[in-house]
């Protein structure tokens, strides 16, 4: 078991059940969502902190995907594991270019526009289809286009700041 750290990138959550062997739904972050399945060990969030479990076999089921994870082989052990987040070590996972963050780099950042105004704080991102969207947390939420260079017009990660070209009032 371990504290949350940066070098944990959150990749999926076990959302259910699958079948009577244990096997688990999984909400995966990844995309495409299978790639959740080439890593392991996953670190699991559970209510005691952060436990490594050894993926034995996943696969897509449908529109999400289905695991077996070690030491979970009937429903009634795996159904602890329902609604815990599902994290991997940073080291895992492929290097990104210069340009490009995982979802869970830009939560917490604060988010300012190009005149200087406070919109708040990145509390989590949003898949929407065309394109994925900031949910920005102060005194009132914000929904903001994660468009880079039309609305996102730069992100410092040692400032932990992102640059916004939008509209306050929004």
């Amino acid at each position: 078991m371990q504290d949350m750290s940066e070098d944990i990138v959150l990749v999926g959550q076990v959302s259910g059940l699958f079948g009577v062997k244990g096997w688990v739904k999984v909400f995966s972050y990844t995309e495409p969502r299978e790639n959740i399945v080439q890593y392991s060990p996953w670190l699991i969030q559970t209510d005691e902190g952060w436990i490594e479990i050894k993926l034995i076999q996943g696969k897509r089921q449908g529109k999400g995907v289905i695991a077996s994870l070690q030491g979970y082989t009937d429903p009634d052990s795996s159904s602890r594991l329902i609604g815990c987040d599902i994290g991997l070590r940073r080291q895992q996972l492929p290097e990104l270019d210069s340009d490009e963050y995982y979802w869970n780099d830009l939560i917490g950042l604060r988010v300012i526009t190009l005149d200087g105004v406070e919109l708040g704080r990145v509390e989590r991102l949003i898949e929407t289809g065309s394109n994925d969207v900031l949910v920005v947390q102060d005194e009132r939420e914000r929904l903001v286009p994660y468009i880079r260079g039309q609305v996102i017009k730069n992100i410092d990660l040692d400032q932990k700041l992102i640059r916004v070209d939008w509209d306050p009032d929004f």
